[in-house]
């Protein structure tokens, strides 16, 4: 339309230069636009956090059957190499090798049987933490009177997702509800 306007000689050659200079900023503008939306990241893949609590729950289980079977390594393969473990009456027990003796100690513990159950699961919106809470009961022998002893009380286990998908237990705190002996 401004050539024609320009060839009816409506227009002056620097009326036209400018108009035409501006129809060019228009359109590179909206080029440059349209470009620079191409360039975004693709947005992440959302994070299925049922399937993610379900892995989680699995990962339970599997510990669960490990306890009944008493089987140390099972249980150390629950846990990240770094993680923590908490428990009542004992100190914090920081990575696998920590772990290790005292859970032998548990384990030959004939009267050992314990169960626990997440009653909440809580994955991260990007499914790289979670967390399960949920209670527990175990029964074994008390050291001082010999006899067997039921305690119960409540877990928190934080858990970070591995390379494979899986997840690992990297803090693991238990809080009896039972009063200690004297």
């Amino acid at each position: 339309m401004l050539d024609r306007v320009f060839r009816m000689g409506v227009a002056s050659s620097s009326e036209m230069r400018y108009h035409l200079l501006m129809r060019n900023v228009y359109l590179s503008t909206v080029a440059l636009a349209l470009l620079s939306g191409c360039n975004t990241a693709p947005p992440a893949p959302a994070v299925d956090l049922a399937a993610e609590q379900a892995k989680i729950r699995e990962a339970e289980a599997a510990n669960m059957k490990s306890w009944a079977a008493k089987d140390v390594e099972g249980l150390l393969s629950f846990y990240a190499d770094d993680a923590t473990l908490m428990t009542p009456g004992m100190a914090a027990m920081k990575g696998k090798d920590a772990m290790r003796p005292a859970l032998k100690m548990l384990l030959a513990d004939p009267n050992l049987k314990l169960e626990f159950s997440a009653q909440r699961i809580e994955v991260g919106k990007a499914g790289d933490v979670a967390f399960s809470q949920g209670t527990y009961q175990m029964t074994l022998v008390d050291a001082k009177r010999k006899k067997p002893v039921t305690d119960k009380g409540s877990y928190v286990t934080g858990y970070r997702k591995q390379a494979d998908g899986s997840w690992k237990a990297v803090s693991d705190i238990n809080v009896s509800e039972v009063a200690p002996t004297s």
